[in-house]
């Protein structure tokens, strides 16, 4: 048999090389597809955008007036989840909290200045993850705290072990600080009412460059595995964008809260004492600087928004875009003078509450999903989608992959956040929120309760915590605060 085959080969050969000779290119790129085919499929990449201080004032939600076409455009390519809540509304507990997939009474990060590594010296934080699969991880601009705008530029409050790479840039808005209109002189920067219509192009800006330079990784990691953070510092006080982004919101347009001194009184009244923390309300500022500050800080959202849209534009050049998954989250929500209340650090749902959008190989497009979720659900989430072995045992969150295959999908999973107040005597205020309803307890109840129907009044002007016929409800999100508290307890 092995003769007889052996004794064709003269006459075989003659017809693949007269194959060659006639088809040549065409065979030469058939083998090669045949050999790609061969080939286990490359794992999923990830661009991970971090955004500052931004609510859900944006078009994929429904905002009337903010312009936000890019961000808009994410939004169609996956999921938007409408009821997504951080864990603790101020900079460093949220994203300490999200890297490492763990609660903030598990990393013990309260405030701007402590590490959580300086409580948690080996914990595995979610790039971290990436490296010891064989990612490249890298991050442009802010992922852990920096101070927002003092330490632009620096390192800020960065975990090294994170990162195989870091850039940290700086822009014109860094010079123009001096320049611009301050409408709270006595509050340090980065929590102030101050803003200034810029001259400057936008590439000359931090988050200009943000976007520059991440777009120089996504080229240079375009033919490895990348998980690759792109840090925005907007629309973070102080409000400095391109004047082009000012024009888009004449102020006649911009609807500033107006409530009078007594009306604002009689509405907080029924509101227990921790739950407000600018004082006083408005921090003072009449009605046009209110405005402007809005005005300022929807220009600053569409700034952010045109570098986005530099991502995604970027992805698609360099036909990134099937293979990577996007994550666009922000830190927390922010307070437009809701209740006489601004910025974050409350547990309101305007502070708790921040967008969340999903992307990517394997997720639905164009879809929304009215589901409670939180920001510490991502990183199981990324571990889940990307196959990563060794993820921690200890995540606090939940992988969301079912609701990026179906955003309807059973889910009962409830949200918690926490804020921290007081100062040597500090105490914490505990909220759980479900599909309807948002309960919150300060120092256990001891300094107040509040519950509020998300569905029937999503102002929250009506506390329901004393009403007779809420007992029933209040009984039920107490318990479902009590278990979560407990399963993270248990966990860690």
């Amino acid at each position: 048999m092995m003769t007889r085959v052996f004794s064709r080969l003269p006459f075989a050969g003659l017809l693949i090389c007269s194959a060659l000779f006639v088809y040549g290119p065409n065979v030469q790129s058939q083998r090669s597809t045949l050999n790609q085919s061969a080939q286990p499929p490359r794992k999923p990449n990830v661009l991970f955008i971090s955004v500052d201080d931004l609510n859900n004032d944006l078009g994929a939600y429904g905002h009337p007036l903010v312009k936000s076409p890019n961000i808009d455009r994410l939004a169609a390519r996956g999921v938007r989840f409408d009821r997504a809540y951080n864990q603790f509304p101020l900079c460093s507990p949220s994203r300490s909290s999200l890297m490492t997939g763990l609660r903030p009474d598990t990393t013990r990060v309260y405030d701007l200045q402590k590490h959580f590594r300086s409580v948690l010296p080996d914990v595995v934080t979610m790039s971290q993850l990436f490296q010891r699969n064989g990612y490249y991880a890298a991050r442009v601009g802010k992922i852990y705290h920096y101070g927002n705008p003092g330490q632009i530029g620096t390192d800020g409050l960065d975990d090294p072990k994170s990162w195989n790479h870091v850039v940290n840039p700086r822009g014109v808005d860094k010079d123009e600080e001096k320049v611009l209109i301050n409408h709270t002189p006595a509050r340090g920067l980065g929590s102030s009412l101050s803003l200034y219509a810029s001259p400057a192009a936008d590439e000359e800006h931090t988050d200009g460059k943000v976007a520059t330079e991440t777009i120089k990784l996504l080229e240079q990691s375009k033919d490895q595995p990348f998980f690759i953070a792109a840090g925005f510092y907007r629309p973070h006080c102080p409000f400095i964008a391109p004047k082009k982004y000012f024009d888009l919101y004449p102020i006649e347009k911009i609807a500033a809260p107006q409530s009078s001194a007594q009306s604002l009184k009689d509405e907080l009244a029924n509101i227990p004492a921790p739950a407000i923390s600018t004082n006083p309300p408005h921090f003072g500022v009449n009605v046009q600087a209110r405005r402007e500050a809005i005005q300022a800080y929807y220009a600053s959202i569409s700034f952010l928004d045109a570098n986005v849209g530099r991502l995604l534009d970027a992805l698609d050049r360099l036909k990134l875009t099937g293979n990577t998954i996007i994550v666009f989250w922000s830190d927390h929500g922010y307070l437009l003078g809701q209740h006489g209340q601004w910025m974050k650090q409350s547990l309101f749902e305007g502070s708790a509450r921040n967008p969340l959008l999903i992307a990517g190989p394997g997720v639905v497009k164009g879809k929304s999903s009215g589901r409670t979720v939180e920001l510490v659900d991502i990183y199981p989430t990324l571990a889940d989608l990307c196959a990563l072995a060794g993820a921690p045992k200890n995540l606090a969150g939940r992988s969301l992959r079912p609701l990026l295959k179906n955003p309807n999908a059973r889910w009962d999973k409830p949200a918690i956040t926490q804020v921290q107040r007081g100062g040597q005597n500090a105490f914490m205020g505990y909220s759980v929120r479900n599909e309807r309803w948002r309960y919150t307890e300060w120092d256990e109840g001891k300094r107040g309760v509040e519950l509020y129907d998300e569905v029937k009044d999503p102002g929250e002007t009506r506390n329901l915590a004393n009403d007779p016929k809420s007992a029933k409800i209040i009984a039920e999100m107490k318990k479902a605060l009590q278990r979560a508290r407990a399963q993270n307890a248990a966990i860690n």
